[in-house]
């Protein structure tokens, strides 16, 4: 287990931290995921930015995802979710309300932060974990479709068979923990708390800030 994000954070970036990475930029899927990021973008030297996706929920099981949708509309839904016979009324109606969750974020975060380029740089998306993989998954396609030089998945925790799927859509994959018995991300923290906007519009503040002073101290030199 780990204590919190922030352990589970500096133990995946030993696993990343003997790679090469060009122009490096973490993203991560807010909430949780940027509390992650944070912690890869200062141990490895990157940018941090975030990229915004949403799980589509079951009917009457909100805590089950069948999808996602990410901040360019576009839907994934989960190959199992086909067979549940979901009416396509709902899935509309769960998209429509989830892109107006991001957009309600986009406002909040991009004023914080600015999107950061993706074209030609090693991009590493990270959350504080995988369980289904979709809105990894959706985040991904939004990436990949900017043409970063490489694009690394990287997670403290994952379902071993859901982080295969996931590799299907990245270069590379990098997690700490792929336990057997997996139930939710949170069994794997000690300290799971939720995380506010409030807490996401200060880490990218702060990092865009630092980052600005070390480009500052590099061109005065």
């Amino acid at each position: 287990m780990f204590h919190n994000r922030e352990e589970g954070a500096r133990r995946l970036a030993e696993k990343l931290k003997t790679r090469h990475l060009l122009d490096p930029l973490i993203l991560g899927i807010p909430r949780g995921g940027v509390v992650t990021a944070a912690v890869l973008a200062d141990e490895l030297g990157a940018d941090l930015d975030v990229v915004l996706s949403r799980k589509l929920r079951a009917p009457y099981q909100a805590e089950l995802a069948i999808g996602a949708v990410a901040e360019d509309g576009k839907v994934y839904v989960d190959a199992g979710a086909a067979s549940m016979g979901i009416p396509e009324e709902y899935l509309a109606q769960e998209r429509r309300h989830q892109l107006a969750e991001i957009a309600r974020r986009t406002k909040l975060f991009r004023a914080a932060r600015p999107a950061a380029p993706i074209a030609g740089r090693s991009v590493i998306v990270t959350d504080d974990g995988i369980a289904t993989g979709s809105t990894m998954i959706a985040a991904l396609k939004v990436v990949k479709a900017q043409k970063p030089h490489e694009l690394i998945v990287a997670v403290p925790v994952a379902s071993p068979d859901r982080l295969a799927e996931v590799g299907r859509y990245c270069d590379d994959v990098v997690c700490v923990l792929t336990p057997e018995y997996f139930w939710a991300i949170g069994q794997f923290y000690e300290d799971f708390t939720q995380v506010e906007d409030e807490q996401v519009i200060e880490l990218l503040g702060r990092s865009l800030k630092q980052r600005k002073v070390e480009h500052g101290s590099v061109n005065a030199r």
